[in-house]
């Protein structure tokens, strides 16, 4: 017995030389990879801290105070900076006497271009805090702003996502940014994931670090009210995207590779426990209260019921994050030629995100349900299909169904076709999906560009 035990302690040994990767040594730092294991044996939870309640806003400008700020940074857009949530939190920042400077320039959809601008206004302000108000555009806009006027001498790509931008791993601490959503979709107020049209590939990309992810989200349920019939659609689509792609990405034990060092763990995980929780629940919410929220703009309970689904989906996706829909949405958004979206104040063309990410969704999960049907037999279940005599193999078909129904109920567009793309339109959007690595690999199912050609041919048209 004392030979088999001396055998077993030689054979730990011999692991813990061959492998220098966290989970099998303590020399972690000095490794290029991992020799031993391909996929990832843990996974992080990470978050903003989050105050949510009706009002909140008017705290604002104590939280300046408290954290010492001299002069602030509040990034907005031209439309929000007409509002009430604008009002709110620049009257709270006067009754403190906080000193502060107003960027409203901020594109919705944000390009690199508008990135830039927001960059070189941080960089000349010379700003010790940071405060976002509005929704995912303003937020990740800021986030940007923020990480390059801490990294002056950077070059902007060198933390954009690979493979289109170097991405290095930011090192240097950020001012804190204080994040007012305005909307309820993105998540962003919760995420280190900042999202923008890249011109020259017109493909979306964007910058994902924990590093980046607001100090504070102040989500008060107020601002929802100023949101158009259309703006709440679209923004609660991206919010039943984030909970249905997070619960079924790829589980975290099965992504490659397996980090050399904590630092290079990547924010978009997979599929955990801990963000299972938060994404089934935010599912669960959007079944409940999003038609109201869309239908009934004075409807307080649904659209606060929202606001906080929004972050509940965000601290799920935050940590598993997304895969497929999200991926092809991106050439969708950053390809658009005509389609004029109703209820944005905006003078570009326009295929709002949430709209972009679920015209796909019917025909993306009928193709990851055999990898995880249970799943997606739950999701379905959840968002009202009726489940008796429903098979295993029958888990794509029943919520690729429910979806349609979901979607044809809040009056979505019929399809790809109906916001201006042909089949013509594949090839470039297939090639706008293949750089999005950063969410396409946490597909649960394997894919070629053929299964991309064929799911955006599915997707012309969903009724």
């Amino acid at each position: 017995m004392a030979g088999r035990d001396r055998v077993v302690q030689l054979l730990r040994q011999l692991v813990r030389v061959a492998c220098r990767c966290p989970a099998h040594s303590n020399t972690f730092h000095q490794a290029a990879t991992c020799t031993v294991r391909k996929t990832d044996y843990a996974f992080e939870m990470a978050s903003s801290n989050i105050r949510y309640g009706e009002g909140v806003s008017r705290e604002i400008g104590m939280d300046l105070q408290n954290l010492g700020a001299q002069n602030v940074c509040l990034m907005t857009d031209k439309n929000l900076s007409r509002l009430a949530p604008v009002k709110a939190v620049l009257d709270s920042l006067s009754k403190t006497g906080v000193r502060y400077k107003v960027y409203d320039n901020v594109r919705v959809e944000p390009t690199d271009t508008s990135f830039k601008e927001a960059i070189l206004f941080a960089k000349n302000g010379s700003f010790d805090v940071f405060v976002a108000v509005g929704g995912g555009s303003v937020i990740d806009t800021c986030k940007a702003a923020n990480l390059y006027a801490s990294h002056p001498d950077a070059d902007f790509l060198d933390f954009v996502n690979a493979p289109i931008g170097k991405g290095k791993p930011i090192t240097r601490a950020l001012k804190p940014l204080i994040a007012v959503p305005t909307t309820a979709g993105t998540g962003s107020e919760t995420t280190g994931v900042a999202i923008f049209d890249f011109e020259p590939l017109k493909a979306k990309t964007g910058i994902a670090s924990r590093a980046i992810r607001p100090t504070l989200g102040i989500v008060d349920p107020v601002h929802t009210l100023s949101m158009p019939e259309r703006v709440a659609a679209n923004s609660g689509f991206d919010v039943l995207c984030h909970a249905l792609e997070s619960y079924t990405a790829l589980p975290y034990n099965q992504r490659t590779p397996c980090p050399h060092d904590p630092i290079a763990r990547p924010a978009y995980q997979g599929s955990n426990p801990i963000s299972d929780v938060w994404s089934r629940h935010a599912l669960h919410m959007v079944a409940k209260y999003m038609k109201r929220a869309v239908r009934d703009p004075e409807d307080l309970e649904a659209r606060s019921s929202m606001h906080l689904a929004s972050v509940f989906a965000g601290i799920g996706f935050g940590n598993a994050g997304v895969h497929l829909c999200h991926g092809m949405s991106y050439p969708i958004s950053g390809n658009v030629k005509t389609h004029s979206a109703k209820g944005y104040s905006v003078e570009h063309p326009l295929v709002p995100h949430g709209l972009s990410v679920v015209l796909t969704s019917p025909a993306v999960f009928s193709f990851t349900a055999p990898m995880c049907p249970e799943r997606h037999l739950e999701a379905a279940e959840i968002l009202g299909a009726d489940m008796r005599q429903v098979k295993r193999q029958d888990a794509g078909a029943v919520l690729a169904d429910t979806l349609r129904h979901f979607l044809f109920d809040l009056q979505v567009e019929d399809g790809l076709g109906a916001v201006g793309y042909s089949k013509d339109d594949i090839p470039a959007l297939v090639k706008g999906t293949i750089p999005q690595e950063r969410v396409t690999r946490l597909c649960p199912r394997e894919h070629t560009e053929d299964d991309l050609s064929q799911l955006f041919e599915a997707s012309m048209k969903i009724y």
